[in-house]
């Protein structure tokens, strides 16, 4: 692939914090501040990065030290992650790597716990903030040692395990070199230092409490839930609130981290969004098992190039831009960066959910791009959306105004259409209409669509309104002719475009064409077309039931000789609902419509 043949985009200026704050996630996450010079002022942790973001800007601080902070903030980055325990580790993370001036704590070099299970015979199983790379086990991290010694406090009660660091060599053993300890008569330990238990029940226990760091606890909650219940009958209220307290910390356990992995080490990780002009490429840099860095690139397409070709073009600007030397990188499918490099495809497990993690950060870069360019520059979105239509739709100019037609009836009964329209791509509510059908006699969408397509335009043209320079049709080539025939009887055949819209397949006909167009399903283009067809449905079925509703009731009432349509809506003003007019006593319907017509009324229904 050959260099520049898209170009990629750098803000000249930085966004203004007003915008940024307006555009940020309502999801959990790490945010980061940056002064003028790009220097990294804080760095925070959120459950809601828009709200906790925010709350910086508007309201004043105790602290002396924060409004110095927000004076000086010029650039709000931010890293998008699944839960509040990773957004907690992430910014230990960046925290102890950039070394924020603003931020107090996390600078020392403490990190979070972990649990370990020893790589030795007779393996022990111990918290620690020191990972070791000796072939143990590591789970975590965990946010907090209150976690950590609920688990192991689970395990010692369940299994009986070694605590002391003897070298448990088969030979040392067989040779006596051990003695039993205390642990061992308290009954905290077998005693496999004297082959008092054997190395397969020692691992079957070890294999369980895997599952157990991992989460899959189901039998111990159980077992928790009853013991509780066991103290609460007994009265003993303190122990069954200690147990409780238990039960809600492995309830809200979690097993796995995204953001801290030891088996994910030294690697980078790129994923991408695209739309019909934009590549937006993500970069997530793990060092020593953490996510150190995120970085993403808005890319402007110049030749439609593909997905594959733009992401490779963004992993070698990236890893030159960062300088990195990582020689493995995951990526959501194969790419040719060079031969030096490992490339890795995950599709599952660990590895999987850190590439989904950067194609989750990619998709809200552009979600924000798209709303800071409303906020800024809102004709600029308009007109690309508008060209892009008029491109997709092979059109002969862009479809500022579009109308859609839709038909409801059921069985027959009560049809009616509804017609929606568009204007530079949002719903014109004051201009939709809907029509009762008139000369079509039975269940017949064809007869229907015509109907209602020439009364619209021959309204149009006689009061001289301007015309939409886009129709589309709810349904396939059937309703398509039944508009293409109701324009042509106007005169208006090839002066306005039509398309019809099936539902199956989303399938848009075009006039004398039988082979339909599939549009990309991300598509801007298609998403205006089904928002317009979606409405149109809404509106003709709304418009229907009312209709529907109002002759059911209208019927029965107009129905009882003497009883007149302002009558009827005198009841149903009052009383809301057939059900209950029939059921009002003759001295609740005189005031409302005179003792006459409420003698009537009350005889129709109490003929007794």
């Amino acid at each position: 692939m050959l260099p520049g043949i898209c170009n990629i985009f750098e803000k000249m200026e930085t966004t203004p914090l007003k915008i940024q704050l307006q555009t940020l996630p309502d999801s959990p996450g790490v945010y980061q501040y940056y002064d003028k010079n790009g220097k990294i002022l804080y760095v925070g942790k959120a459950k809601n990065l828009k709200k906790r973001v925010s709350s910086y800007f508007n309201k004043s601080h105790d602290s002396h030290r924060i409004d110095v902070m927000v004076k000086k903030i010029r650039d709000i980055k931010h890293i998008v992650v699944n839960s509040e325990t990773d957004a907690l580790l992430l910014e230990n993370n960046l925290i102890k790597k950039y070394q924020p001036r603003f931020n107090v704590m996390l600078k020392d070099d403490k990190t979070y716990p972990w649990i370990c299970i020893k790589n030795e015979r007779f393996p022990r199983v111990f918290p620690t903030r020191r990972l070791i790379k000796d072939g143990s086990e590591y789970y975590g991290p965990f946010t907090s040692f209150k976690t950590v010694n609920t688990l192991l406090d689970l395990i010692k009660g369940l299994y009986q395990l070694r605590t002391c660091n003897y070298d448990l060599a088969e030979e040392k053993i067989r040779n006596g070199k051990y003695k039993v300890c205390l642990e061992y008569h308290l009954g905290n330990c077998k005693g496999p230092c004297e082959a008092l238990q054997g190395e397969k029940e020692y691992n079957e226990n070890i294999e369980a409490i895997r599952n157990i760091v991992k989460g899959n606890f189901k039998e111990s909650l159980q077992l928790f839930h009853q013991q509780m219940r066991d103290h609460a009958d007994k009265m003993e209220f303190e122990d069954a609130q200690r147990i409780k307290e238990k039960i809600h910390v492995l309830e809200n356990y979690q097993s796995k981290s995204t953001v801290v992995n030891p088996k994910i080490n030294n690697v980078d990780v790129f994923s991408i969004v695209s739309d019909e002009g934009y590549g937006y490429v993500n970069f997530l840099q793990i060092s020593h098992g953490a996510i150190i860095r995120s970085h993403t690139i808005e890319m402007k397409k110049k030749l439609d190039e593909t997905d594959k070709e733009l992401l490779e073009l963004g992993i070698i600007e990236i890893r030159q831009r960062f300088s990195s030397m990582s020689r493995e990188i995951y990526v959501p499918f194969k790419v040719d960066v060079g031969e030096d490099i490992k490339i890795t495809v995950p599709q599952l497990g660990d590895k999987k959910s850190i590439v989904d993690l950067s194609h989750r950060n990619a998709r809200y870069y552009r979600q924000e791009q798209f709303k800071q360019m409303k906020i800024v520059d809102p004709d600029r979105h308009v007109n690309r959306i508008m060209a892009q239509m008029k491109e997709d739709l092979r059109l002969s100019v862009e479809p500022r105004h579009i109308e859609c037609f839709d038909n409801s009836n059921i069985q027959g009964t009560n049809p009616v259409a509804a017609c929606v329209v568009f204007k530079n791509g949002k719903a014109s509510k004051k201009d939709y209409r809907k029509f009762n059908i008139k000369t079509v006699e039975g269940p017949d969408d064809f007869a229907s669509m015509e109907e209602v397509v020439f009364r619209r335009y021959k309204r149009l043209l006689n009061e001289d309104e301007p015309l939409p320079q886009l129709i589309i049709v709810d349904g396939g080539k059937g309703q398509l002719s039944s508009g293409v025939k109701a324009l042509e009887a106007l005169g208006l055949r090839g002066k306005i475009a039509i398309i019809g819209i099936a539902k199956r397949l989303e399938e848009l006909y075009y006039p004398g064409d039988s082979i339909p167009l599939y549009l990309d399903k991300k598509s801007e283009t298609l998403k205006i077309i089904q928002q317009l067809r979606n409405e149109a449905h809404r509106f003709g079925i709304t418009f229907h039931r009312n209709k529907r509703s109002s002759e059911a009731l209208n019927t029965e009432l107009e129905s009882i000789v003497g009883i007149g349509d302002k009558t009827v809506v005198e009841l149903l003003k009052q009383f809301r609902s057939l059900k209950r007019v029939k059921e009002a006593t003759l001295e609740e319907l005189t005031p409302v419509i005179g003792l006459s017509k409420a003698s009537i009324i009350y005889n129709k229904y109490h003929p007794e």
